[in-house]
């Protein structure tokens, strides 16, 4: 059976590397993307459609951003199975430690460099796939940067 992750990002050139690198590492995995916070909701708590097993969530979106997801998501003991990992760009060591505190399972730092973007998504995906539901959370920092504590 194949994996679903949904991918909450609202910027075209992220959608399309995500596509690409995803699609090189897990081909066996289906990508829904959605443009913003707003629509999270109405989709997971949609019985028609299947439930994603991951959410790859943007922190800055105009509208509701990650942090507002992840409260709204963690809310709803329904979705206590789901996954929910931050893929940004922002280094804001507050940020992260919000996205934490409101019930993100992961926080990390979006790469520059296509090579490593791409791996790093495959080694969440391979991570996050592996996974039981009580798993302790983890911040992956930028590179060169070991302020970032797990």
């Amino acid at each position: 059976m194949t994996d679903l992750v949904l991918v909450v990002e609202d910027s075209d050139e992220d959608i399309e590397a995500i596509a690409r690198a995803i699609g090189r590492s897990h081909p066996d995995v289906g990508l829904e993307f959605l443009r913003s916070g707003t629509g999270v909701l109405p989709r997971l708590g949609d019985a028609g459609r299947p439930r994603p097993k991951l959410v790859l969530l943007d922190l800055n979106m105009p509208g509701e951003g990650g942090l507002d997801v992840i409260r709204q998501v963690r809310a709803d003991a329904g979705f206590d199975a789901l996954r929910l990992v931050v893929f940004t760009s922002s280094e804001n060591q507050a940020e992260a430690e919000a996205c934490y505190a409101a019930g993100a399972d992961s926080y990390i730092y979006k790469p520059v460099n296509f090579a490593l973007f791409q791996s790093v998504l495959a080694q969440t995906l391979d991570y996050w796939r592996s996974r039981d539901v009580n798993v302790t959370r983890t911040v992956v920092p930028p590179l060169g940067d070991s302020s970032a504590q797990a």
